[in-house]
């Protein structure tokens, strides 16, 4: 049986949201199954708490923001890319302020995290969402068109494509395609960090965003170069963490998706918007268990080898 995964134990960090600059204490703790990924927020008069959902995004301005339950919590991207890649499906995470720390701008630190923890396997099967029918949507016009879609595919695929005019991407690959059956998500995809540049700080900052960004926590680009002394991790770092960032909206539904998603130009709104789509179409997908060696695809036997 491919099964639900929590943690063996609790773990916390402290960190800065990288848009309020605050300093936030997060812990997570392992949840029974079938309970979902839940955030609570415990530095309000009454503690609050939700699970995770597509329709709780209400604001996607440089991150995915979520709304439940008169709480909200923003830039949960990150470390929700980091739990779909290590397969976690219940999940508490306990924070005391309004948006998730940005560490250091990666999944890795809460990949770390979360292997420091220990993984358990639980009692329970694993729910995927599978991919009936193509689901499409699209932005824009011209130089600002975009698009972004999932196709049926027995397993997990992502393809991403960006255009930024500026001298640094010109030596950077501007597509990636990762089959997580195949490719390691913690080797290819976790370390890649967030980016902006230089000339839209002040414009961020004064609409209070960016407020907690720094050459520590971003890859930071002037008009002709990458500012960061330590250079690119990846040499297509800049895709990657697009595809990082995909890989944390799209988990927002609280189950892996057995479907090959591609993209072009998406960011958090068009995500969200895809995952919409695809969850409000009744026709477009439907539960999927695996409880066998036999009724399972081998794209996941590769993904959860130690699982059957």
């Amino acid at each position: 049986m491919i099964s639900q995964r929590t943690l063996n134990t609790q773990i916390r960090t402290t960190g800065v949201g990288l848009h309020t600059g605050a300093r936030v204490n997060l812990n997570l703790r392992p949840a029974p199954p079938n309970t979902g990924i839940v955030f609570r927020r415990i530095d309000l008069a009454a503690p609050c708490d939700f699970v995770v959902a597509p329709e709780r995004v209400t604001d996607t301005r440089l991150c995915s923001a979520l709304e439940g339950n008169g709480a909200k919590v923003a830039t949960v991207e990150h470390l929700m890319s980091a739990l779909a890649g290590l397969g976690i499906d219940n999940l508490y995470i306990d924070i005391d302020g309004p948006e998730v720390p940005i560490l250091d701008g990666s999944a890795a630190p809460w990949v770390y995290l979360i292997q420091a923890a220990g993984i358990e396997s639980q009692n329970a099967a694993k729910r995927f969402i599978r991919v009936l029918k193509t689901v499409r949507v699209e932005e824009g016009q011209g130089a600002s068109h975009k698009w972004a879609q999932f196709a049926p595919y027995e397993g997990c695929t992502l393809s991403f494509s960006i255009n930024f005019d500026h001298p640094v991407f010109r030596q950077s690959a501007k597509e990636m395609h990762i089959d997580l059956s195949r490719q390691s998500y913690v080797k290819e995809v976790s370390r890649a960090r967030t980016f902006g540049f230089m000339n839209e700080v002040e414009y961020l900052r004064s609409n209070g965003l960016a407020l907690g960004g720094t050459l520590d926590n971003a890859i930071v680009m002037d008009e002709f170069r990458v500012l960061n002394n330590d250079g690119l991790r990846y040499a297509d770092e800049f895709v990657k963490h697009k595809v990082l960032d995909a890989v944390g909206d799209l988990y927002l539904t609280g189950h892996p998706i057995l479907g090959a998603f591609s993209a072009y130009k998406s960011g958090h709104g068009l995500n969200n918007k895809l995952l919409r789509a695809l969850t409000e179409d009744a026709t477009a997908w439907e539960w999927a268990t695996f409880e066998t060696p036999a009724s399972t695809p081998p794209t996941l036997l590769s993904l959860y080898p130690q699982a059957i």
